[in-house]
């Protein structure tokens, strides 16, 4: 009898020693997946990292610098002229790249003007010492005096040397769903880093 209750405890203190493997694996495993989850719920939904690819937007952004994009306020319909933000069009760019930075210029329902190497909005010219040179030249025709229809953006490259920047001037103007984000800091190079 008693070396039948000693294996009894034996077995016993085996079980538990299991059963607390078992319980720790099973909470790490929930906790991994829980941070997986809210990681990919944030890249998709809150913020990522971008890098910029290419001169489009120079001399704000440069190839190479890193960015953080927020993804709240263009769900929320939070845009205004001025803002940079990050654009969804695969259809427009060479294979192997689906996004592009630029400009917001004008909101739906504005009128944009490209003349003489300036741009107007609702017949005012816009000032914009952000700009890499001092004029904007015309694309196409038929969007350099457009007026946004609803539910899309004039989006123009701060760039705006000849073949510098596919922008609005020659895709015309962009449905507000292909923005994914708002630039909101460079951190990139370090001594480059801040707000946008």
């Amino acid at each position: 009898m008693i070396r039948l209750a000693d294996n009894l405890t034996g077995n016993s203190s085996g079980n538990t020693t299991a059963n607390s493997l078992a319980k720790e694996i099973f909470d790490w495993v929930i906790h991994m997946v829980l941070a997986i989850l809210v990681g990919l719920f944030i890249v998709t939904f809150v913020a990522q990292r971008t890098i910029v690819d290419g001169n489009s937007m120079y001399p704000t952004l440069k190839d190479g610098d890193q960015l953080i994009v927020e993804k709240i306020s263009p769900r929320l319909g939070k845009l205004k002229r001025g803002d940079v933000v990050t654009v969804y069009i695969p259809e427009f760019l060479e294979e192997g790249k689906d996004f592009v930075v630029k400009r917001i210029i004008a909101l739906e329902n504005d009128t944009v003007e490209i003349k003489d190497g300036k741009v107007f909005v609702n017949g005012e010219e816009i000032q914009e010492d952000y700009i890499n040179g001092n004029t904007t030249e015309e694309v196409d025709p038929r969007y350099s005096k457009v007026t946004v229809p609803k539910d899309c953006v004039y989006l123009l490259g701060d760039n705006r040397m000849p073949h510098s920047s596919l922008d609005s001037r020659s895709i015309g103007p962009v449905n507000k769903k292909k923005i994914m984000g708002k630039v909101i800091y460079r951190f990139y190079p370090f001594n480059k880093a801040g707000k946008i």
